[in-house]
């Protein structure tokens, strides 16, 4: 058996299962003994016991066996501690589930285990993954595969340390405000937010960001993560923000196909994202060299600014997250503060001031960034930008005090990424170099609603240009 089998794509690995060059079985006992390795480095796993994939593993084996097609047999794939693997434990990084057991599979689970990949384990997220770091009262801190003295982002920071250490070449996460891309921004991943209500959430834990929230992709290269889309894009009815407009999947058909020659897409630029964001100086110079070489490469790129509502900053929309955690656990929080993470409890203590009105005015607001949407595609085909304006951080704390030279708030470094989230579109975290501590830096593409294959095809034909993210240190172990 091959000593790497942790190095391969998800898309050689379930062949070289298929084809029975290796078994499912010893493709799940390398990676166990690769957690029992890392594991304790980096704390990513809020739930694993070896006898779980082993025996999924083995039911893999039994079914190839029996004739049936499985597309990601033997592929091991974690699940974010969000969601659920059923008859194990789903904390949602709190100490209120701590002893709660999943009932059943999320639907993203059940979809992928029935096409033959094997869940390695649960990993973990911040509490209600409300927090741009990956740090739980409950689960302790996890660390960054570049370096373990500093976070690999949040709130799936569990699912992309995994990943960026050969535990697994895909992971399941989920993004209300960044929670996929900026960890794989971190972590030299490509992180996926599909259009909202492309993969069906039918069942699970009620979220605090429903209306925002879509399942996320992790991978390691890009083709990797466009399988892993449209084998879970599907039109599923008892999904209220599932729509039949889901029921083909396009983006592995798309992903290789040649991009329009001259004049082409017209893609634009924004390495402040309109706003004035702040971008550390080394980040920044990293992006604008990524931006030159597509541009040589024949891109056409233009330097343009989305026009957004006046109250567009950092996080405009928190007050939904906030009112949302109020009302699902400000009781418990007013009974038990202690149970708690103070961070996210200094989130529902604003939440239970917020006003009727207040939530209103706010998704007012939601309906006016769909419309500055509207208005960027209709004069633009993708929109390329930064995903996180730092690189990552020293552990034990929220964010950086200073980006760009300027003092910074405790969403600074998230300033980025929640507003394709407002307006429900596609946008994929793609490696693109490193900066000044030699850690990864992501460039995200985004594009309207409905057009995730036309970004990942963009993703793809960036990656050719730029290259495959070099892999962490703890990879090569």
């Amino acid at each position: 058996m091959s000593d790497d089998i942790h190095r391969w794509s998800a898309r050689v690995l379930a062949g070289r299962v298929a084809a029975r060059d290796v078994s499912a079985v010893e493709v799940a006992d390398h990676l166990c003994r690769r957690v029992a390795l890392l594991e304790p480095r980096l704390n990513a796993f809020a739930d694993f016991d070896s006898a779980l994939p082993l025996a999924i593993a083995r039911d893999v084996d039994r079914r190839l066996a029996a004739g049936e097609s499985l597309p990601l047999a033997g592929v091991p794939f974690t699940v974010k501690d969000n969601l659920w693997l059923g008859g194990r434990p789903a904390t949602f990084g709190s100490r209120l589930f701590a002893d709660f057991v999943a009932p059943r599979d999320s639907w993203c689970v059940a979809r992928l285990r029935a096409l033959g990949a094997v869940p390695l384990g649960v990993t973990n997220c911040s509490e209600f993954a409300c927090k741009g770091i990956t740090a739980t009262p409950l689960h302790g801190e996890t660390k960054n595969p570049w370096d373990l003295a500093r976070t690999p982002g949040g709130s799936s920071g569990g699912a992309v340390a995994a990943v960026a250490s050969g535990l697994g070449p895909l992971a399941l996460a989920t993004d209300a405000g960044g929670s996929t891309r900026r960890p794989a921004a971190h972590t030299g991943l490509v992180g996926m937010k599909p259009t909202l209500g492309r993969v069906p959430n039918p069942w699970g834990f009620d979220d605090p960001n429903h209306l925002l929230s879509v399942i996320g992709q992790i991978g390691r290269d890009v083709e990797d993560v466009a399988l892993m889309l449209d084998l879970l894009t599907a039109w599923e009815p008892a999904d209220p923000l599932s729509s039949p407009a889901f029921a083909v999947a396009d983006a592995m058909a798309q992903l290789k196909a040649p991009l329009p020659t001259h004049p082409g897409l017209r893609l634009a630029w924004s390495p402040q994202l309109g706003c004035g964001l702040a971008v550390d100086s080394d980040v920044l110079a990293t992006l604008e060299r990524a931006i030159e070489r597509l541009r040589s490469a024949g891109w056409n790129i233009v330097d343009s600014d989305p026009v957004w509502p006046d109250e567009a900053r950092e996080y405009p929309l928190i007050a939904l997250q906030q009112a949302g955690l109020a009302q699902l656990f400000g009781a418990e929080w007013r009974r038990a503060p202690e149970r708690f993470d103070p961070d996210i409890g200094a989130q529902i203590e604003i939440g239970l001031t917020l006003s009727g009105p207040r939530i209103a005015e706010t998704l007012r607001l939601r309906e006016r960034f769909h419309a500055s949407f509207t208005a960027l595609f209709d004069a633009n085909d993708a929109l390329l930008c930064p995903v996180s304006p730092v690189e990552a951080w020293p552990l034990g704390q929220l964010g950086p005090a200073v980006i760009g030279g300027l003092p910074a708030g405790p969403r600074g470094h998230a300033a980025f990424t929640p507003l394709f989230n407002y307006g429900s579109v596609p946008a994929v975290s793609l490696p693109c170099g490193s900066g000044r501590y030699g850690l990864p830096v992501g460039l995200q593409i985004a594009g309207p609603r409905f057009a995730d294959a036309r970004v990942l095809q963009l993703a793809w034909h960036a990656e050719q240009v730029l290259g495959h993210a070099a892999e962490s240190p703890l990879m090569r172990l």
